[in-house]
């Protein structure tokens, strides 16, 4: 036992001796003192640690700035997006407002009695029997409930029914309260024209009271006969079918009306006109 111990130290010796030689050869080498490479091995995995650490925070930190720059430069564009879509919006606008303008000189051109002020629809409200819009002129522009609204190429929307300092109060065709009296333009077949609601069809209008003789022909255009209140000759819409009502004694006609009423954005108040 005690000779295995004095093998085991002699080994140890002389492992030693060996690592002490192999240290002085190297330090003689790379001129450090033996101590100093003794601290530097010691030391050696704990910077090669911090080494690691140092280029993972180096990474971390180029990736966060990128994030940032890139987060800036989608705020940007989202900006530059929302921008364009404005113009773009403006610039549509812009383009309907000249062909509503263009229309208007030539519906002027034609009828030059018409008196006629401009209003943008602000508002809308809808049921099943009512049908009215909101406009954002009133009696400060001349405006004066019993007149009448069309578009700018002359297609009927309604009637002024209510009436502020600055707002008005437009009952459209499609209300099926509003009559309106109206031709057959091809034939001068007269009836009266008012929103039908026919089927659940609340955009369609209802043309009562033609005779049961007439001949009534799909496309053919109903216009105004011509009141106090509606000028001749104002379109309110093409026949897309027609039928007996339930007497059998008379017709009545289905009209799609010629003003778009959901899609209309301006509307223009007919003031004035010659009634001769």
């Amino acid at each position: 036992m005690r000779k295995l111990f004095t093998t085991k130290l002699r080994i140890i010796l002389v492992l030693a001796l060996l690592l002490t030689a192999g240290l002085a050869i190297l330090s003689s080498v790379s001129g450090q003192s033996l101590p100093d490479m003794v601290v530097q091995g010691f030391l050696a995995p704990f910077r090669a640690g911090a080494s690691a650490l140092t280029q993972q925070a180096e990474q971390f930190y180029s990736y966060m700035f990128r994030y940032e720059a890139l987060a800036a430069e989608n705020e940007q564009l989202k900006e530059q997006i929302s921008q364009m879509e404005d113009e773009a919006r403006q610039a549509d606008s812009i383009t309907r407002e000249n062909e509503r303008l263009r229309e208007l000189l030539n519906l002027t051109g034609v009828h030059e009695d018409y008196v006629l002020v401009d209003a943008n629809i602000i508002a809308w409200s809808s049921t099943d029997y009512t049908n009215t819009m909101t406009i954002n002129r009133g009696t400060k522009a001349g405006i004066a409930e019993g007149m009448c609204a069309i578009t700018a190429n002359g297609q009927v929307v309604g009637l002024v029914t209510e009436v502020g300092p600055n707002y008005a109060v437009v009952k459209t065709v499609l209300d099926s309260t509003l009559e309106i009296s109206a031709t057959i333009a091809s034939s001068g077949y007269n009836g009266m024209v008012q929103g039908g609601y026919i089927d659940g069809h609340k955009t369609l209008l209802k043309m009562d009271y033609l005779p049961s003789a007439a001949i009534i022909r799909n496309k053919d255009q109903v216009v105004t006969s011509g009141s106090t209140v509606y000028p001749r000759n104002l379109i309110l819409g093409y026949i897309v079918d027609a039928g007996f009502d339930d007497t059998g004694v008379a017709k009545f006609a289905i009209l799609e009306p010629a003003a778009e009423i959901d899609r209309l954005e301006q509307v223009f108040i007919l003031t004035a006109y010659s009634t001769e």
